[in-house]
């Protein structure tokens, strides 16, 4: 017999996947500015595949698990809020912009894949750390 999933577990999954886009991603800009194109585009490509799964991840946990309230006051909750608003609102904007800036790639349109990775690669950085934070404040303060 299986029993039930613990859904809560996800949260963890979802930390680590966010952690790994981070590092991919990190990984796939010192690549590209080292010349190795080659190498860039497979790091990139396994950033949008493992956030891709942290998104499934995350939509799974946040319909299935009861939510968890932080549970500090004070200057720690305003730091808390502040950096999950933040997340939110530039995970929302993150996900065309990564669409457009690897399609822009894959048509080897260099020059406006540039511009736009350059607004791109900050973004989804920030995005893939504060997920972590996010989540590190939430769960181990």
């Amino acid at each position: 017999m299986l029993g039930t999933f613990d859904y809560r577990l996800l949260a963890d999954v979802d930390a680590i996947l966010n952690g790994a886009a981070f590092v991919f991603l990190v990984a796939a800009l010192v690549a590209v500015k080292r010349g190795k194109v080659a190498l860039h585009k497979k790091l990139i490509f396994a950033a949008v595949a493992i956030s891709a799964a942290f998104l499934t991840s995350y939509l799974v946990y946040h319909f299935n698990a009861e939510p968890v309230k932080f549970a500090h006051e004070g200057w720690l909750k305003t730091v808390y809020r502040v950096l999950l608003l933040s997340h939110i609102v530039l995970a929302a904007v993150q996900v065309p912009l990564i669409l457009r800036t690897v399609w822009l790639g894959l048509k080897d349109r260099r020059a406006e894949h540039r511009k736009w990775a350059s607004i791109t690669a900050p973004i989804w950085l920030y995005v893939s750390i504060t997920g972590v934070v996010v989540y590190g404040m939430l769960y181990w303060l």
